[in-house]
């Protein structure tokens, strides 16, 4: 069974995690409803890459 040898150090810890960052959600605006929304994704209204495809969602 592996057990470590040693305690990892603070330091050390916080270096292998620097690599682990929180991104901002790529974001593109939509001509055809005027409203942002993310990449490869239905927008809220139903629009995809600037074609209906589906109906919106009720607001409840």
């Amino acid at each position: 069974m592996a057990v470590p040898a040693r305690r990892t150090s603070k330091a050390k810890k916080n270096k292998r995690r620097t690599h682990y960052k929180v991104t901002a959600p790529s974001v593109n605006f939509d001509e055809a409803t005027g409203d942002y929304s993310r990449s490869h994704r239905v927008s809220l209204k139903g629009y995809y890459k600037g074609r209906k495809i589906a109906k919106a969602a009720a607001a409840e």
